[in-house]
């Protein structure tokens, strides 16, 4: 949110009685609600040091998913990154300007995390085709990414094809995600 106010900078004391005559009196204020860096949230990340946690050292990411679909996006994901994983530290320094590994080592961890998050969707039954979660909520950006991945096809299909065939999941998954094409 941007608030925008015009106060009084000084005391005055020969205003008529109806004028403001304090300083800091608020004589006109104005809240927009914009979003910074594109029209879309920007997916939250932090680069830690994976030995000091109880993931693995040697992972590279790991995508931590909390809360309700009803949940704020902002406040349910977040991509950990492996500040000893030299190859992903680096590939998210130079994620303006990547390198063709970097392009490569991007390319996976997005893949991953749409799996993760996908497969966390459809593990919640109360993830629907008539499903409506509030905008900015983990429901509605899973939906949204969903509907990204799979246009045109049913949740319920989804999710039996997800549990019925899992490797062809992951193909399809794979195939929409488009892991290591040059975009």
């Amino acid at each position: 949110m941007l608030d925008t106010a015009l106060v009084l900078a000084e005391r005055r004391s020969d205003g008529r009685p109806s004028s403001p005559r304090r300083a800091g009196s608020v004589l006109w204020s104005d809240r927009e609600l914009l979003r910074l860096q594109g029209d879309a949230p920007q997916f939250p990340m932090a680069v830690i040091d994976f030995a000091r946690t109880s993931f693995p050292d040697h992972a590279a990411w790991h995508l931590q998913i909390s809360g309700s679909l009803e949940s704020a996006t902002m406040g349910s994901l977040l991509l950990l990154v492996n500040e000893r994983n030299t190859v992903t530290a680096t590939a998210f320094e130079n994620a303006g300007k990547p390198r063709p590994v970097d392009r490569i080592v991007l390319s996976a961890v997005y893949a991953d995390a749409a799996r993760i998050m996908i497969e966390h969707a459809l593990g919640n039954e109360d993830f629907a085709e008539d499903s409506d979660f509030p905008e900015g909520s983990l429901g509605a950006t899973m939906l949204s990414l969903f509907d990204q991945l799979f246009p045109g096809q049913s949740i319920t299909d989804i999710r039996l094809r997800q549990r019925q065939s899992p490797a062809l999941f992951a193909s399809d998954l794979q195939a929409a995600v488009k892991i290591f094409e040059v975009s």
